[in-house]
């Protein structure tokens, strides 16, 4: 009886061994051909992250000197403050008119209307520009000049 059981107890031995080689084999030739750090390496790594982060914010504008942060611009009372299409502001001190070359306005999301050239601009307001050639101005009588958060490009005109 002690030969059945050493027979057996070889012969599960045997069976685990082939098994073990088998599926150890099978696991190393699927990980063999991954190179880590690479595109298909399903592990993300912290540098890989960062790195397509900055693939994505760095393209996508061919544009002047867009910026991403609020800039304070200060506005003299004889100057218009020309604001390029796509960017934003906010008055944040003295009489804004609105100025623009065409018929069209400029866009207060604030409220959700459009202010034509020569109406008041509302301070704390957040503005956007549909298009070029419009901007704000200090309205008419106003000797101090404005305050402006600007979004995007500007030039003083």
């Amino acid at each position: 009886m002690s030969k059945l059981k050493w027979l057996g107890a070889s012969a599960i031995l045997a069976v685990g061994i082939i098994s073990g080689s088998l599926i150890g084999n099978a696991l190393s030739v699927g990980t063999s051909s991954v190179t880590p750090g690479t595109v298909s390496d399903p592990v993300v790594t912290k540098s890989y992250v960062d790195e397509q982060m900055a693939k994505l914010s760095g393209g996508g504008s061919t544009g002047g000197t867009t910026t991403a942060t609020l800039e304070v611009v200060t506005v003299p009372a004889d100057r218009i403050l020309m604001v390029k299409a796509g960017s934003e502001i906010v008055i944040r001190s003295g009489k804004a008119i609105a100025y623009s070359s065409d018929s069209n306005g400029i866009s207060d999301v604030t409220d959700g209307v459009d202010i034509k050239n020569g109406v008041a601009v509302p301070t704390n307001h957040e503005i956007w520009f549909p298009r070029d050639g419009r901007g704000v101005q200090a309205a008419a009588g106003t000797t101090g000049s404005l305050i402006v958060l600007v979004k995007g490009s500007y030039y003083l005109q």
